[in-house]
Order: structure tokens, then sequence, then C-alpha cells
């Protein structure tokens, strides 16, 4: 199943990992927890909603949590910046403003994100210059699961599931049983597009209710780059060291609420999320958008006989973005959709333990304008699922199962001869099985092995039309059957103290892979590239790995006045996606990336100085630019300081630090708007977080 790399490739992926497991051998033993402010001792994070539906620590599929102060100093703009340092995620990159998160080479569609558990309603997935009405300001933590146990949360999880918690419905009690109130404050600047933003959330209640308000807002100029480059919009300079129409405004906050009873909790939520940015491809298009989401959650527990709990979610979205040409208006996108799911804990039967679940989806779409390239479409979703472990004296295994019934609807009138009309039907299911193996002490061998189908989407289905963002006539083919693919990972997790060591092989089978493949045809008045939806055999295998190791201090000094701790953090990942039809490689594929970060900490002070290495991406289809190697520098200051009640953490970070020309070969702009978009240039941010 897996597929042989090249010489050169093999040779990077292997120098990494023996580096990581040299520098993790040779680390010093120690054994107590560092505070926030430098390298950590503690142990695999939790994972409390994807990871695991029965709330483990120990999960079977490769994960990973980005909180507190990784978050901090990790934050960008989007989803795809905040995440793009974890090992296997990358960044669509539609310059700086957009960026979905893409997992071991898959994107759109095939990555779920989700909030607080619940879908994400927007068009993100539709076009890479459509961002999520999600801002890494107003969030918690972010959960990244990857592999084939994702297929819990639907046949568009097969790449992984990004699952962002803000506490907009408050868990658990937020002050303690009887009563306060608890916040936070966030205010930061940058230097590389001027960049102002802020943010303040509040929480407070006692053991019988809790309530929680965010607000959050950012403007930014054009962001600056290494190298002059063109632009026509109107009052800007014709040529400049900046990414022409990067500015942007956002702006959003939320109310929620819970009431906690003797057995479960019910609670409450609405937000509003407003952004107004350029698309980068083009110098005079920008884009409004706009969105609300209602949430609703409870958990009633031990409600009797076999079930030990039940929690349902219920979330709806209504969101619209309108893409303006200068200053009119043009081509406008709404979606508006529903996601109801329940979930049942089942009584313990001796070692086995589940969870059994529905989830109820349903989503009408529509883009009015001359430019709409898909016509207005219903889409309805109805699952069943189960999620089983059975704990065994070595260990655990897992399996799981999802059948779904799904109904696409195209809306389009019976006169339009663009866009076909009528409904497909389709009723895919997927299954998975996962092993954990504990070998030795603080040793695991984990394993998962998975099959899923994933129902069509309506623009693979329906489109008909020129696609401006990506330059190009997007087909689709109302013919299209299931989406299927078999997939199989093996790691291997160590841990001492503060060393660990992670490492994870993956490989997955396509035998119908619906892909955006070019024709060799145009279409349409300005003979655009005709590209159609269309199945072919696809194959994708790929390394990632990590360790921290730690070279100065004992754990029993950490965090002691006048002790310093100093560990290293290594990182590697690697990607090999080719459609097995043609031989050719898939588009838009992550290079080999290998990385590395020194933290330091003593008392209050923290520092950090890494890079992260991408190699050079030749494996692109005929016709299609390479992308050249490149490595950026980064560098922080943190310092923690305690006022009464409060607590603040200020901190200085550069990105870019050598200030390097880089253009990433998982942006579609490096394709089709080359050289418009680079990779941001050198920035300076300085910032302070107040928790109290």
């Amino acid at each position: 199943m897996f597929i042989p790399f090249s010489l050169s490739r093999r040779r990077a992926v292997a120098g990494a990992v023996l580096a990581l497991g040299a520098a993790c051998g040779h680390a010093q033993q120690a054994d107590a927890p560092v505070p926030p402010s430098g390298a950590t001792d503690a142990a695999l994070p939790e994972l409390t909603v994807t990871g695991n539906p029965l709330g483990e620590a120990r999960t079977i599929a490769p994960a990973s949590v980005l909180t507190g102060q990784e978050l901090l100093l990790q934050r960008g703009a989007t989803l795809g910046e905040t995440l793009a340092e974890q090992p296997g995620v990358a960044s669509s990159y539609f310059g700086p403003n957009v960026g979905r998160p893409a997992i071991r080479g898959l994107d759109g569609d095939r990555i779920r994100i989700l909030n607080n558990g619940g879908a994400s309603i927007d068009a993100s997935s539709l076009s890479q210059d459509h961002n999520t009405p999600i801002d890494p300001l107003a969030i918690d933590r972010v959960e990244v699961l990857r592999g084939p146990a994702a297929l819990l949360y639907g046949g568009s999880a097969q790449g992984g599931v990004v699952n962002v918690i803000d506490n907009r419905i408050p868990r658990e009690p937020v002050a303690g049983p009887e009563g306060g109130v608890t916040g936070r404050a966030d205010a930061s600047w940058a230097s590389g597009a001027q960049e102002k933003n802020a943010a303040v959330l509040l929480e407070g209640g006692n053991d019988r209710y809790a309530l929680h308000v965010d607000a959050f807002g950012r403007r930014a100029g054009d962001t600056a780059v290494p190298s002059m480059l063109d632009c026509d919009r109107p009052g800007s300079p014709a040529q400049a060291r900046r990414i022409c129409n990067s500015a942007n405004r956002v702006s959003g906050g939320a109310v929620g609420g819970t009431a906690f009873f003797d057995r479960g909790y019910l609670g409450a939520s609405v937000a509003g999320y407003h952004s107004d940015y350029g698309t980068v491809a083009e110098d005079d298009v920008t884009i409004a958008m706009r969105s609300t989401r209602y949430a609703l959650e409870g958990l009633w527990r031990n409600p009797g006989g076999l079930i030990e709990s039940v929690q349902g979610q219920f979330s709806h979205g209504d969101y619209q973005h309108t893409e303006f040409e200068g200053d009119e208006p043009g081509t406008v996108f709404k979606h508006r959709g529903s996601d109801l799911r329940l979930q049942a804990r089942h009584r313990a039967f001796g070692s086995l333990r589940g969870v059994w679940g529905l989830q109820a989806e349903n989503g009408t779409f529509s883009a009015l304008g001359e430019e709409a390239f898909v016509p207005p479409s219903r889409t309805d979703a109805l699952a069943l699922f189960a999620h089983e472990e059975l704990g065994t004296s070595w260990g655990k295994l897992t399996f799981g199962a999802r059948a779904e019934r799904v109904r696409v609807n195209s809306l389009a009138a019976a006169d339009d001869e663009r866009f076909a009309s009528g409904a497909r039907r389709f009723t895919p299911a997927s299954a998975a099985v996962g092993a954990l193996v504990d070998v030795a002490p603080g040793w695991q061998l984990t394993g998962n092995l998975g099959y899923t189908q994933r129902a069509p989407k309506d623009y693979e289905l329906f489109a008909n039309g020129p696609h401006v963002a990506t330059g190009v006539w997007e087909t689709g083919d109302p013919t299209l059957g299931l989406e299927k693919s078999t997939s199989i990972d093996l790691g291997a997790q160590w841990q001492d103290g503060p060393r660990r060591l992670a490492i994870t092989a993956f490989a997955s089978r396509y035998a119908s892979y619906i892909g955006l493949m070019p024709t060799g045809a145009t279409q349409g008045d300005e003979d655009l590239p005709e590209y159609a939806y269309t199945g072919v055999k696809a194959r994708f295998a790929g390394l990632e790995a990590s360790g921290t190791t730690r070279l100065l201090g004992a754990q029993g000094l950490a965090g002691r006045a006048g002790a310093s701790v100093l560990d290293l953090d290594l990182r590697a990942d690697l990607v090999h996606a080719t459609n097995a039809s043609t031989g050719e490689p898939l588009p838009l594929i992550a290079p080999a990336r290998l990385g590395a970060t020194l933290r330091w900490a003593m008392g209050a002070w923290g520092a950090r100085l890494g890079f992260d290495h991408s190699m050079a991406q030749r494996r692109v289809p005929e016709g299609s630019r390479e992308s050249s190697a490149y490595t950026l520098w980064n560098a922080a200051l943190t310092y923690r300081q305690k006022t009464g009640r409060a607590e603040l953490q200020w901190y200085a970070r550069v990105d870019n630090l050598t200030n390097r020309l880089a253009y990433s070969a998982t942006s579609i702009l490096t394709q089709t708007a080359f050289p418009k978009a680079p990779l941001p240039g050198r920035s300076v941010r300085v910032g302070v977080q107040v928790m109290f």
C-alpha cells in the first residue's frame, strides 16, 4: 500500500526521524511540570471532543492540541496559518486573509471543520478565496484529528477533523461553586501589515449557571513582502513591497450561557462574524462576509437503563458573502443550514464502552450573479454512527462505523440551459478499527485501518461556469458516484518526563478520487481552460514525526527561581500523492518539511528560536509550476507578570526573521497568479494577554 519515495525525500525524512530519536534518547531525566512561560513536561494532551468521544487521554488516532501559550504564539489571521507548524498540516493560503487547513495532502470537503463539535456552516470549501467564519482571536483551543478514525464525524472527514473550541456554551462551572467572574483580554500590533487586533472575553456564574460574552476585532493593511509587486488598485502605488489588495477588517462576538442541573446542563449561544478582505488574485475585488450562528447544547446523565449519558448539539448558521469589483457588488453567495447531533454513551459491558449516535444536516446554497459557476442547491444528510472501545491487559481496541443517506438537489430553473437540474441520492457507509498496544513503560504502538465513502458535493455534480478565483472553467459531472478510499496508519509514541517522540506512517488508496482535472478544452468568451470534476484512482502515503528533548535543566528544578530549562522541539512530515489513473502527481501537495524550535525558560521569562524548512516541490502535474525550497526563521520572547488577581503575559514575536521570499506549494495562487502572492515577509508582533 505504501508508495516508494524518491531517494532524496527518503533521506530527508529518515534524517529527521533519526535526529528526533537521537535527540530524545540523549536527553536528561526530568519529572515535574514547567510553568507556561517555558518548556513543558506535561503528559500527552487529552482530547475531549474529536480525539475520543469517551473523553480518554490516550487516543489511538493521531491527534494534536493547540492551546494556552502555544496557541497565543502560533496564532495567525487564519486557521490554516495557526496550524501550519503541526506535523501533517499545511495551509491552502490564498493570501494572508484566507487559509483552510490541509491535512495529509487533503483539503476542501475532505477536511471537517467543527465549532465546539458542531458544523461550521460557510462556503469555504467551494473556493480557495473563501475564508471560514472562525477567527483565531476568539478561540481557546484547537484539536486536530488525522486519519481513518475521523470517520465518526462524517464522510467529509477523510483527511481529518479540526475542532475549534471557544467555550461560548460552558460545559462546566467557570468560576467555582461560590461564583465569580473570570476573563481574558488580548491586544497586539504587528509591523508586517500595520495590524492592530484586540479581543476580550468575560465569564461568570456559579455551580448553577454560567454566562459568557466575547468580542474581537482586527484591522490590517496590505502585507509586507521581500520583493516589489505590481498593483493596479486605484489609489495604490503601481509597485510596492506589499501584497496588493491584502488589507482586511474583521469584527465579531458572541453571547452564551448554561444552566447546570444535578444530572447535566443546557446551554445556548449566538455568535456573529463580519469580515471585509481583498482577494489578492485580483487587485480590485474584495469580499464582504457576514455570518450568524446559533447553537444549543445539553447533557443528561444517568437517564436509566443501558444509557449512561445522552448529549445533544444543535446549530443553525446563516452565512452570506458578496464579492465586489471596485464599489460594484458582484456575485452573492448564501448558505443557510442546520446540524443536529445526538449521541448516547452506554454503560460498560465488562471492558467494552462506547457511544451510539445520530446526526442530521441540511443546507441550502445559492450563488447569484454573472460569475456564479454553480446552481442553487439543497443538501440533506442523515447518519447513524457508533464508536466502541474494548480495554485489554495490553492496551485497547476500537471499532467505529457510520451509515449515511445523502440527497443533493440542484434547484436550477428548468429553462436554465447551463446548469443541470434534479436530485442525486447516495448511501455512503464507512468503518474503522484501531488498536493501541503498551509495549514497554512509556512506549505505545498504534494502528488504524479504515474504509470511507463520501458523497459528491453539489459543485462536484453540477458546476458549469467560470471560476474567477482560479482562472478556469469548472465543470461538474451529475453522474459521479461515491468517493471511496481505504486508509491505514501505524504509529509509535514514547514519553519519559519532558522527552517525547511520536512517529506515524500513513497510506490511502482511492478507488474513486473526485479531483478537478484539466480536459484540454477551453470554454467561454475568454477561452478559459476547462477543468472537470472527475473520479480517478489515487494514492497517498507519507510520514509525520515530532519530538521533544531536554537539553538543560532537570524536571525537579523547572520553574524555580534562578533555574533554567532548555528544550528542543523537532518536527518533520512528508506526503506523496499520485493520480494512479495517469501516473502524474496530484496538484497542490505540500513538499517534505523539517522544523525545530529551541525553548528556554527561567522563572517568569521565556524565549524561543526556531525554523521551518520546506523542500522544493518538483512533483507537480505536467504544465504546473514547481516551487523552490525555503527556510523561515521565527523567534519570540515572553514575560509573565502577576498583579493582584490578574496575570499578564507579555510577548514579542518575529515571523520570517530573515525576510525570505517564498511561495507556497499548496496555494493555487502560486499556479494561477504568480508572483502576486508570496508568503508574508518579516513582521514583528508585540502584545499582551491579561487573564483574571
